[in-house]
């Protein structure tokens, strides 16, 4: 009875210590938010334009950094859900964001599941080529489907309606930003219940162990193609928000560039951490737009080696190794 006591009451404790973390980490998104507001008022479009691709690599980080699969077409599900909110206004006459928001998300999906099911089918290498392969078709399907997607011009004509009736989007993009940063929290704290649920720990378990996840009787295969049905929503969710604040979805959106970067963001922060993935994001989005305003004609040279540095030196990423070493330090004290 005893035993049972001490096991619920370092479970409760456990479960506060996340909740604990969980509840810093927020206060901690919320002030880089608010200090970036104030520090960048007039470039409130940049900031925006992190929220959105932050939201797709955070989809990117529950494929590859929980269930390691690789990948490099993930835009094609950011792109989907941006294509799938871009039309419900320019062509349907639907500009309501939350509407738009939901088209974006059930893109995004469709998707996920449209590429989870191809790419799920081979491993390793074969995976990395299959969704090459896809990502250039999507791109391919956007440029020749011109009378929907406007091809190589861009979608035009999207024209989002105030957010509740009252919010309107601005040219400073001050509405933009506050929708966006309200849609990253809540996708945020959605996916830490997830990643911490029973199916993201079996998620877990297939990345370290598939053979042996098959022999307890669950489909491995199932299990994945779920999550990146799951992830495709939340790329669709960046997606959505992009063609809503910049009122325009290119090719780029679905552009094998777009995807390689975010995997690069990834990595810089630390895969299988979503503190990693928004923390790669910052890092590499900000330290990008400084050098190459400093330096135009060398920025690329400076991006490169500061991913040499951080593969060598901090193989976990920047945030999973300073995690690491406070993980480190916490047990030499106690």
């Amino acid at each position: 009875m005893a035993l049972v006591m001490n096991d619920e009451t370092e479970a409760l404790q456990h479960r506060r210590r996340f909740i604990g973390r969980d509840l810093i980490g927020l206060a901690v998104i919320i002030a880089i938010a608010a200090i970036g507001y104030f520090a960048f008022p007039d470039n409130l479009a940049l900031l925006t334009r992190m929220i959105t691709i932050a939201l797709l690599v955070l989809s990117l980080d529950l494929v590859t950094g929980y269930c390691g699969v690789a990948t490099l077409g993930h835009a094609a599900l950011f792109g989907s859900g941006a294509y799938a909110a871009g039309i419900m206004s320019a062509h349907y006459g639907i500009n309501d964001p939350l509407l738009m928001m939901l088209a974006g998300i059930s893109g995004g999906a469709a998707a996920g599941l449209l590429c989870g099911a191809i790419i799920l089918r081979a491993h390793g290498l074969p995976q990395l080529v299959l969704s090459i392969a896809l990502i250039n078709l999507f791109h391919e399907f956007a440029n020749k489907a011109s009378s929907w997607t406007g091809g190589s011009d861009g979608l035009s004509g999207i024209a989002p309606d105030p957010v509740f009736g009252l919010f309107e989007f601005d040219l400073y993009g001050h509405t933009a930003f506050f929708f966006g940063m309200a849609l990253l929290l809540i996708v945020f704290v959605l996916l830490r219940f997830l990643v911490r649920s029973p199916f993201g720990m079996l998620c877990r378990a297939i990345k370290q162990d598939p053979l042996r996840i098959r022999a307890m009787g669950a489909s491995p295969k199932a299990a994945l193609i779920r999550m990146y049905a799951i992830s495709g929503a939340v790329a669709g969710v960046g997606g959505a928000l992009n063609a809503i604040s910049t009122q325009v979805v290119g090719l780029d959106s679905l552009s094998f560039t777009q995807s390689a970067e975010a995997l690069v963001m990834l990595v810089l922060g630390g895969t299988g951490s979503l503190f990693g993935a928004l923390s790669g994001t910052v890092i590499f989005m900000l330290f990008e737009d400084y050098v190459s305003a400093a330096n135009p004609f060398h920025w690329l040279t400076m991006v490169g080696a500061l991913l040499i540095a951080v593969v060598l030196f901090a193989p976990k990423g920047l945030y999973g190794t300073a995690a690491a070493f406070v993980g480190r330090r916490g047990e030499q004290r106690s």
